[in-house]
């Protein structure tokens, strides 16, 4: 498979539910939800890779980040931790990488290797536990490791206040535009539990119509 390549997505089981949930709670999801029909969250890819693309996206544009990624994911026969580990820091550089991504890069690859990180067990661990293992890593903010709570392990009730995109919707739809503090977009929030991922999910379409993949 081509590096660029996506394999199907996985679907959260509790979709439904959620937005059955969120209708009947909500005044905003009532008419958000309908209006983008069969479309919902899909995870993709291993937590490994997951997380590096988190780091080559860091403050560049997607179409940028995607073209590193491209040129880096080819510089081992398979990019795994162990192989990330044996690349030539030149090379990294070369595929358009910088010096300090490369760290976090090579940061990331030790702690999977290492065993530092027990992700055989975050199924069975909190989200909090998750988050506070992932933030040891070099490069990895808590709206990243939140992004990969919402997006690779398809946690349901997630709300990531950093996230700018939140925030500006949350304005949008129930402030009528005027700006909203972190305490009010919680307040807001309270009616979405225990599906707050899928309601931020709907709040980012409302802005972006088409389906953020990480």
């Amino acid at each position: 498979m081509s590096p660029t390549k996506k394999p199907i997505g996985v679907t959260p089981d509790y979709w439904e539910e959620a937005c059955k949930h969120l209708i009947k709670k909500d005044r905003v999801m009532k008419r958000l939800i309908p209006q983008f029909g069969d479309a919902c969250l899909q995870s993709r890819g291993d937590p490994f890779i997951t997380l590096a693309r988190s780091i080559v996206g860091q403050q560049i544009s997607v179409k940028a980040a995607q073209s590193v990624w491209d040129r880096f994911a080819v510089l081992p026969r398979k990019l795994t931790p162990a192989n990330v580990l044996k690349l030539k820091v030149d090379d990294m550089r070369a595929a358009g990488l910088s010096a300090r991504k490369v760290e976090y890069l090579v940061d990331l690859a030790l702690n999977f290797d290492s065993g530092n990180l027990h992700f055989k067990k975050w199924s069975e661990m909190d989200d909090e536990a998750i988050i506070a293992e992932l933030v040891a890593i070099r490069g990895i903010g808590r709206w990243t490791a939140e992004m990969f709570l919402i997006f690779h392990l398809l946690r349901p009730n997630v709300l990531p206040l950093d996230d700018v995109g939140l925030i500006n919707g949350i304005s949008k739809n129930y402030f009528s535009g005027e700006s909203v503090s972190r305490s009010e977009a919680r307040e807001v929030s309270a009616a979405w539990a225990p599906y707050r991922s899928v309601a931020t999910w709907y709040i980012w379409r409302s802005l972006d119509p088409l389906p953020v993949d990480y």
